[in-house]
């Protein structure tokens, strides 16, 4: 395996909090927005984030989501690269069964050039999307074969990624190009180091996985909270130490959003609740306006299911969001959270990222 530093994984707890805290972002689009905004809203809080000392700033892969715009992670990381200095950029994550893993060895190579030493590659199995579309995007209708074979994948992505397959294999004179042959090639001076792989999960197998690599693991509470305490465990009772990793080390995704008063945290994440209800009963589209959301009528189940994905966002004024966030690192052991805020417009979003940055007292620059 090429030159990978424990540091480029284990994060510095800022300020007064416990854990590194980072942000995933979901390039939202609301009513009344364009995906350029969204996509521009991105880089001011990937800016913030750099500035406020948050660790590291992921993308997720979505598709044909109408409110959800980042379908190309390695695009928008490679545009918040040409914008940041510092701050660790990644995926969070690339579905690997929805591409050849050259071509992502190969653009996480290239983004590994753009800026050396703060690329993370967070790789997921699921599809990111409904059947359908995971189809248009695979060219078979034979989903469970790519998500069967995710192992066998990512042997064959970290292959490429450290150009080391064996002599008589059929890709051992292939090379993911920018990537490690450069700096064996005559008068090579390319470092031989390369992003980082992250495994991601929502269920054990991905927590099992990445525990007997010993690779770090990323576990989705904000949409499967009731496997996060089980999949953790499962993770860290796998582990085996590996160049890469000396001890496990977990974060999790969780959806927290902080404002000024109750009733405008509770307006934002209604917002959030309203579009997973249209995703699930096949109507997505753009996140809808707080006061579409408070003005729905929902249907005793979709009340249900409102209430019940509303007790795993942690939401309310800064001081709030701070002891709820506390008291999820504490029950799970989380090492790191990672913290995404899902909301109608990109000034909620920003705000609820600069109140937990005062609450934690973390760098005002």
């Amino acid at each position: 395996m090429d030159e990978i530093r424990g540091d480029e994984i284990r994060g510095k707890a800022e300020g007064t909090a416990t854990v590194p805290l980072s942000v995933l972002d979901l390039v939202t689009v609301g009513q009344g927005r364009t995906a350029t905004q969204a996509l521009r809203t991105s880089v001011d809080i990937a800016q913030l984030a750099e500035r406020r000392g948050f660790h590291r700033y992921w993308v997720a892969e979505h598709h044909s989501m109408p409110g959800v715009a980042s379908s190309s992670p390695a695009v928008i990381l490679a545009h918040l690269a040409a914008h940041t200095e510092r701050i660790r950029l990644g995926s969070g994550g690339v579905m690997l069964p929805n591409h050849a893993p050259l071509v992502i060895a190969e653009q996480f190579g290239t983004l590994e050039a753009m800026a050396p030493g703060r690329i993370d590659l967070g790789l997921g199995r699921a599809p990111g999307t409904d059947g359908a579309t995971a189809a248009a995007l695979r060219r078979t209708d034979r989903l469970n074969e790519g998500a069967d074979d995710f192992p066998q994948q990512l042997a064959e992505l970290t292959r490429f990624l450290d150009d080391d397959f064996p002599d008589g294999h059929p890709y051992a004179r292939i090379h993911a190009v920018p990537g490690p042959v450069q700096a064996t090639a005559e008068g090579g001076v390319q470092s031989p180091a390369r992003p980082p792989v992250w495994l991601l999960g929502s269920s054990g197998f991905s927590a099992r996985l990445a525990g007997v690599l010993g690779l770090p693991f990323a576990f989705a509470h904000h949409f499967s909270a009731q496997n996060t305490v089980p999949a953790l465990d499962l993770y860290r009772e796998s582990f085996r130490p590996s160049a890469v990793l000396d001890a496990p080390y977990a974060l999790i995704g969780v959806s927290a959003l902080a404002a000024d008063d109750e009733r405008e945290a509770r307006r934002q994440v209604l917002t959030g609740a309203l579009s997973m209800v249209r995703l699930r009963t096949g109507r997505p589209g753009l996140v809808p306006t707080p006061e579409e959301a408070e003005a729905y009528s929902f249907s005793p189940m979709e009340r249900e299911f409102v209430d019940s994905w509303l007790t795993n966002i942690v939401h309310g004024t800064a001081d709030e969001v701070r002891t709820g966030l506390d008291g999820l690192a504490k029950r799970t052991g989380a090492d790191e959270l990672m913290i995404t805020a899902n909301a109608h417009g990109g000034e909620a979003r920003l705000r609820s990222y600069e109140l937990i940055a005062d609450a934690y007292g973390l760098p005002t620059a």
